[in-house]
């Protein structure tokens, strides 16, 4: 077959591209790039957002976290509500985005200006001479400057869309008062329990009520479906041991470097300082230098009476009355002209007149720490570490285009890959769809399990797609051995079905025997059994269940005592005896206050998501796939 093609392969060229073009006409280039076939999951104001923007975005926030915490659980990072979490923020940014669009609100640059002279983060990339270092910046944060500016305009105006609102919601005393009340409100209760073990002893479970309910609730007694599984992880640690290394690359790197392995230079100066700012007039600048010049000369006449000349004029207070001492010190902790002079000097030896932002200064060095070098035999294992990790990543993406080739032209074996770039084959069994409590790396990973599940992966058991599974660390994997979801048979469950029915007829003799009692001690009292007095509110329950708290504290005020029945469920029946309202203590005026405040946040933030739910229905914002039962919520304001 392949000898047909190599001998008549310019009339298989020309048939393949009579065959392409048209379906390039009739069905567009997107089609084969795949862009049509994206995935919609959520639209704002008739633009959509896609599922690999959803995936990229999710990404971006996994990875802050892990940076910020890195021994945060990787199952929750990967989890349905995590991840739908980010969508509403994205349908969030969106709408107010929108909002902003429309009202045409904008950023002014002085503003801008601020925010960034604020912004401590930001003075870190900064130069000892005052520039931003703009390479540092984007290899910190993978953004460049631009894009960083453009996401803080786009932050302030889209908090500005809500600022009308949250800036002006009220907060009078009777609606303080009321909500307060609702968690401070005391009430004394008694209570009579009935518990379901209680009446255990009362139920019978046959062998065929056992059978029926397997029956009826087969759904419940399912095996989920399982697969054995073989996969590979490329991560930098994995790249780094594929980084060659000699002596000669080794040696080269401790020369262009050999400052980071030892201790740099050190200096202790005096100084005399006479302040002169460059606001100062022109005319008070040359009063300041002259009096610079005059302690100039009466300290190079007598060299040992600088540290006297320092304390009683050096304008300094910090070092003033140390005798102008300023301790040691490195390049780069002193502003440049300063710097340079000191350097300069030889130990002993006086400076003429420097001048900075702050003043005239004249220098005296008083002692020198030579530089410490340690030779590249004493270092040679830091060394080595160090430019493994710098070429690590070179390795890495050298090694994931390897990667990605080999387990999809190979896709039977994970063998080839493995051998190629010297990784490890690990195993796992019992492996789900959706990552197992505790699981790390890939297992973590909901898209490398989705993508074991899906397709030829499972069908064929050819090897899954490259699947990025962290922060530079990318997984393929392979089913080996699959199991369908299947019932657990009935000897495995019989005991555990017989348990829940003991439980749920005891729940009902206790409700029968508790309704009972209320009738009757409703009628009568005398005879009523209840236990020892306590005082509950929504903030101290003294144990008892919520639905407890909540029938006590609804029972009318006015017509105590008086009892109440709660059903608990599995959890049993109970008469509950309201006898009396407990008045709470009054607040100090600081714990007034503060609940006032707690209040006010309250109601700004129900205004803000107010406002923000009419902008999602004005701009016709609709999250497309569906809402997982765990979801986190999203606070409408940031």
């Amino acid at each position: 077959m392949f000898d047909f093609f190599r001998k008549y392969n310019k009339i298989v060229m020309i048939f393949l591209f009579l065959l392409i073009i048209p379906s390039f006409v009739l069905f567009g280039v997107e089609r084969y790039q795949g862009s049509g076939n994206e995935e919609k999951v959520a639209r704002v104001d008739g633009l959509d957002i896609t599922k690999p923007e959803w995936d990229a975005q999710h990404r971006i926030e996994t990875d802050r976290i892990r940076q910020q915490s890195p021994n945060v659980d990787a199952t929750m990072l990967e989890s349905d509500a995590l991840r739908y979490a980010t969508l509403e923020r994205m349908v969030r940014d969106r709408v107010l985005a929108a909002a902003a669009a429309k009202t045409n609100m904008t950023v002014s640059e002085d503003r801008l200006a601020r925010l960034f002279a604020q912004d401590q983060g930001l003075a870190t990339f900064r130069t000892p001479d005052g520039k931003f270092d703009r390479e540092t910046f984007m290899r910190v944060t993978g953004r460049t400057p631009e894009q960083y500016e453009a996401s803080v305009r786009a932050d302030v105006v889209t908090q500005q869309v809500l600022l009308g609102i949250s800036g002006t919601a009220l907060t009078p005393p009777a609606l303080v008062a009321a909500t307060v009340n609702a968690f401070y409100d005391r009430r004394e209760i008694q209570v009579a329990r009935f518990a379901p073990e209680s009446f255990a002893p009362k139920v019978t479970v046959s062998d065929a009520d056992i059978e029926t309910y397997y029956k009826d609730h087969t759904s419940q007694f399912q095996a989920p479906e399982q697969a054995s599984i073989e996969y590979l992880v490329l991560d930098l640690d994995a790249a780094k041991k594929n980084v060659v290394v000699n002596e000669a690359d080794l040696k080269a790197y401790y020369e262009a470097n050999h400052a980071r392995f030892g201790t740099k230079e050190e200096r202790r100066a005096s100084h005399i300082l006479i302040t002169a700012p460059t606001s100062m007039p022109a005319a008070d600048r040359e009063k300041a230098k002259a009096k610079a010049e005059q302690l100039l000369a009466e300290v190079k006449k007598a060299p040992g009476s600088f540290a006297d000349v320092a304390r009683k004029n050096s304008q300094d207070p910090g070092s003033a009355e140390k005798g102008g001492d300023l301790d040691f010190v490195t390049r780069g902790a002193m502003v440049k002209p300063f710097e340079d002079a000191m350097f300069a000097l030889k130990k002993g030896e006086i400076s003429g007149i420097v001048e900075t932002e702050f003043g005239y200064h004249i220098i005296e060095v008083t002692d020198i720490k030579p530089a410490v070098v340690p030779p590249f035999e004493q270092v040679r294992a830091t060394i080595e570490s160090d430019f493994r990790a710098q070429q690590a990543t070179q390795e890495f993406a050298k090694a994931a285009e390897i990667f990605k080739d080999t387990v999809y032209q190979q896709p039977d074996s994970l063998k080839p890959a493995a051998d190629k770039l010297k990784l490890t084959i690990h195993t796992a069994n019992n492996v789900a769809r959706t990552p197992a409590p505790g699981a790390t790396g890939a297992l973590a990973s909901r898209n490398f399990l989705s993508a074991l599940y899906e397709g030829d992966a499972l069908e064929r058991k050819q090897n899954t797609d490259t699947i990025e599974v962290g922060s530079s660390q990318l997984a393929a994997g392979r089913v080996t051995q699959y199991t369908p979801a299947h019932p657990v048979p009935l000897a495995e469950v019989k005991d555990k079905i017989r348990a829940q029915l003991v439980t749920e007829r005891a729940a009902v003799l206790a409700k029968t025997e508790g309704e009972a009692k209320l009738a009757a001690w409703t009628a009568k009292a005398d005879g009523a059994t209840f236990g020892a007095p306590v005082t509950v509110s929504r903030i101290d329950a003294q144990s008892q269940p919520l639905p407890v708290i909540d029938a006590a504290l609804r029972a009318d005020a006015a017509k105590l005592p008086s009892l109440v029945g709660v059903d608990l469920g599995t959890q049993g029946y109970v008469v509950v005896r309201v006898t009396k309202v407990v008045p709470r203590t009054p607040p100090t005026p600081e714990q007034a206050q503060q609940e006032s405040a707690q209040v006010g946040q309250s109601v700004t933030a129900a205004e803000a998501a107010a406002y923000y739910n009419l902008l999602k229905e004005r701009f016709k914002a609709e999250i497309l796939v569906p809402k997982p039962a765990d979801t986190l919520p999203v606070a409408a304001a940031r």
